[in-house]
């Protein structure tokens, strides 16, 4: 039985001179084209690359890193404002939310968080910025937000230090000042 051809080519190869292709001429079956085996080895071969690259780049990976460098840089907007203020203040934070509480605490608006955010928006930081992939991560107003992030000070040291909640590859993201 033959293969299956995705297309065939005919023509006619002669046998006597010029001009008596019609009396002994002979019909030959040229294949041009590639059969059906053909083309799904070439379709394994193309699947079996791009899944040994998807292997190595492994986008979901890429994509935890990325969401945790927007974390760290989040992080390290948050500090800053935070340092900038100290600095406008001789060195003393004060925040009308309190002084920065001693343990881990949320920075968000309602009971048991910390309101950080009218000590630094409009003034030192334009937005709060908040946790990338957290789902109730979000920043509306200053009346209205939840970073996913936490802020404590040390009550030996008294450095405030501000970190990540919900880090997705690295264990810790935090930064001190």
């Amino acid at each position: 039985m033959r293969p299956l051809l995705l297309r065939r080519w005919w023509r006619i190869k002669p046998q006597s001179p010029p001009g008596d292709e019609g009396k002994d001429g002979i019909i030959i079956l040229m294949n041009r084209g590639f059969t059906i085996f053909e083309v799904a080895v070439a379709i394994g071969l193309i699947v079996i690359m791009a899944g040994t690259v998807l292997y190595f780049i492994n986008p979901v990976t890429q994509l935890r890193k990325s969401r945790d460098v927007r974390r760290e840089a989040d992080i390290r907007v948050i500090i800053n404002a935070i340092s900038t203020r100290m600095a406008d203040n001789r060195g003393v934070f004060s925040c009308s939310a309190g002084v920065v509480p001693a343990s881990s605490t949320r920075i968000a608006i309602g009971a048991g968080n910390y309101d950080l955010a009218p000590c630094l928006v409009s003034t030192y930081l334009s937005s709060m910025p908040y946790d990338p992939s957290h789902a109730s991560a979000n920043f509306n107003s200053t009346t209205s937000y939840n970073t996913a992030y936490a802020i404590f000070r040390s009550a030996t040291t008294g450095r405030i230090t501000v970190h990540a909640i919900y880090p997705e590859i690295s264990e810790y993201i935090w930064a001190i000042r």
